[in-house]
């Protein structure tokens, strides 16, 4: 494969990733509007789904309709949660640019989809979240994973493309 071939793909797979970020991040400021659209598709039977989601879901909305009303502050850790989405995704602009020298953001941005499994599982139970819920939050981490693993190969293709002298080189230097 060509390095031009290469630097398409890790662009490709890094707009991507930086794509879901930014989703990821925008969904989080209108989110009880979300709740209040998803919790009408579920009790609707629009979306057909597990007794226990269609539960979980209403009340996670009428906890959030609670908080809203009497505690609106509260949503400002939402908002947050989306800013640092942001921002995150502006980290990746480096690796976007010049993926070789940036390698470190690929691998800081791994290890960040690692460290989602270890908050699930400590962080679900001990917010009262159903077991069920926590292979859906680790989920964002393993998929997230993915196209970091793909560009992280491709940089270390291309690196190494670049620091092995072609014949030419090889031969002027005799």
């Amino acid at each position: 494969m060509t390095p031009q071939a290469r630097l398409r793909r890790i662009r490709y797979w890094l707009v991507f990733f930086i794509i879901g970020l930014v989703l990821s991040g925008v969904t989080a400021f209108p989110l009880l509007a979300e709740l209040r659209w998803l919790d009408g598709l579920l009790t609707e039977d629009w979306v057909p789904a597990p007794a226990a989601l269609v539960e979980f879901i209403g009340t996670v909305r009428t906890g959030a309709e609670t908080a809203d009303r009497d505690f609106p502050f509260l949503a400002y850790g939402t908002d947050w949660l989306a800013f640092a989405h942001l921002v995150i995704a502006m980290a990746f602009y480096g690796p976007l640019r010049d993926p070789v020298r940036n390698l470190w953001v690929i691998h800081w941005g791994m290890l960040c989809c690692v460290a989602v499994v270890p908050l699930a599982l400590i962080a679900a139970p001990i917010r009262g979240l159903p077991w069920w819920w926590i292979p859906i939050d680790i989920s964002f981490g393993l998929f997230g994973i993915i196209p970091l693993l793909i560009v992280r190969r491709h940089i270390l293709a291309l690196a190494a493309a670049a620091s092995t002298p072609t014949p030419a080189a090889v031969a002027g230097t005799v």
